[in-house]
């Protein structure tokens, strides 16, 4: 009886300990889509979906008082293992809703999310025992494991429905599914993330239709997999890149199923360094999940993982500035508007944009990363608080300091990119469109 629960501590008014939206209306949108996209998918197998709005470990709790244990089988939950503070907590909670209601009850986390199995990692003491920094772990585990192949789409007697009356159950249902507005987003949040804005790389749609889609026509329809290496520093336009994060982000597509996808291109067609490069970022993913799981909640504190007293500022006029784009140092202030538009910002400017508040302006790195998590379409956890924590220098790896004006020429040479999220600069000539205070 496959579920979904909207939680209501996730969406709308929800709020972080920062002060911002815990999950911004573009990336609830993303989610909705998804969700009615899995719904599809489950029914065309004869199965369905149980959307929810609630908390989840109430929602189940009120399933499973629907279940007659002498006439149904003994009930199990099984969900994602989750390894980070808020989703370990939400586990606790239905586990213990679970005993209390069926003591027989099964309750089991699976892993997922990941190239690599977790207990393949090649370490005596599991994830305990990986590196604090990617290269080591990267060489260690390329050369001792291997990636599964996806498994196979379960079969229509496999996905078969178990008949269970919810109709006690408020907003649960096999065709309940919630608006933006049963989510508690404002009527103007909800207008601004209705029109696709054409300046953002590309229109993203959840679910994972849309997923494979991008899939073939990243790889096999335009045949770009072959020169990823070299475009992947881009920021204009939908092919410089994979853009296929936000799928990965919430489990639309599988990274096992890239990383086959990415075999079957070399066997095929080619093989080269752009080809192993988008199976190597692929592997910063599990890097990041492994790492949060061996430090728990250290990712979020201040001092990191490394446990560092450095004093950090926070300036709500400075951060204000960085977060609205208008810091005054131009490539800094482009990302953040198109985050601030689209959700998505293209990598070398999330490096740059985490340096600048972190490095230059010596913010409490922390703000950036909750804002991050509020803004972007392709939030997770894993990945975004530990390269934040990363990039702020709190992992005690390689400290990189970006030289903003730096970067801007050799990735925005022209300045095209600037010039088309910051209009002010339109008319600059090149010599000052990237340190326009030269005039």
């Amino acid at each position: 009886m496959p579920l979904f629960c909207f939680d209501p501590r996730t969406f709308g008014p929800a709020r972080s300990g920062f002060g911002n939206s815990k999950c911004g209306p573009k990336r609830a949108k993303f989610i909705l889509e998804s969700v009615a996209d899995l719904r599809k998918q489950l029914e065309s197998k004869g199965s369905g979906l149980i959307v929810a709005y609630g908390k989840p470990e109430n929602v189940i709790f009120d399933i499973l008082a629907n279940v007659d244990v002498n006439r149904d089988k003994i009930p199990a939950v099984f969900c994602q293992e989750e390894v980070c503070t808020e989703e370990v907590a939400l586990d606790a909670a239905i586990q213990a809703n679970i005993e209390t209601h069926h003591s027989e009850a099964l309750f089991q986390k699976t892993w997922g999310s990941t190239l690599y199995n977790i207990e393949d990692l090649p370490y005596p003491d599991g994830v305990n025992d990986i590196p604090n920094t990617f290269t080591p772990f990267r060489n260690k585990v390329e050369k001792n494991c291997a990636i599964d192949r996806p498994l196979p789409v379960p079969s229509k007697e496999d996905l078969k429905l178990l008949n269970f009356d919810l109709k006690s159950i408020e907003k649960c249902s096999l065709t309940f599914m919630p608006t933006l507005a049963d989510l508690g987003y404002a009527n103007e949040e909800i207008e601004a993330v209705m029109e696709f804005d054409t300046r953002g790389v590309m229109q993203f749609i959840g679910g994972e239709s849309e997923g494979l889609a991008r899939v073939k026509d990243y790889i096999w329809d335009k045949d770009l997999l072959k020169v990823y290496f070299d475009t992947r520093n881009g920021m204009l336009g939908a092919d410089y890149s994979t853009k296929f994060a936000p799928w990965l982000a919430h489990g639309c597509l599988s990274p096992r199923f890239i990383a086959n996808e990415c075999k079957k291109y070399e066997k095929d067609r080619v093989a080269n360094k752009s080809t192993y490069w988008v199976v190597f970022e692929l592997l910063w993913r599990d890097f990041f999940k492994f790492f949060a799981l061996k430090h728990g909640s250290k990712i979020f504190f201040k001092g990191g993982t490394i446990n560092s007293e450095k004093s950090w500022n926070h300036n709500d006029k400075k951060f204000r500035a960085w977060k609205d784009g208008k810091t005054g140092y131009p490539l800094v202030d482009a990302n953040m508007r198109e985050l601030s538009v689209t959700g998505f910002m293209s990598n070398r400017g999330r490096q740059n944009v985490c340096s600048f508040l972190a490095l230059d302006l010596e913010e409490d790195w922390r703000y950036g990363a909750d804002y991050f998590e509020s803004t972007l379409l392709d939030y997770d956890v894993h990945s975004n608080w530990g390269n934040w924590c990363s990039g702020a220098g709190m992992t005690g790896g390689r400290l990189n300091r970006f030289n903003i004006v730096k970067q801007s020429k050799d990735y925005d040479q022209h300045g095209d990119y600037v010039r088309h999220w910051l209009p002010e600069l339109k008319n600059l000539p090149i010599e000052f469109v990237h340190e326009p205070w030269k005039i």
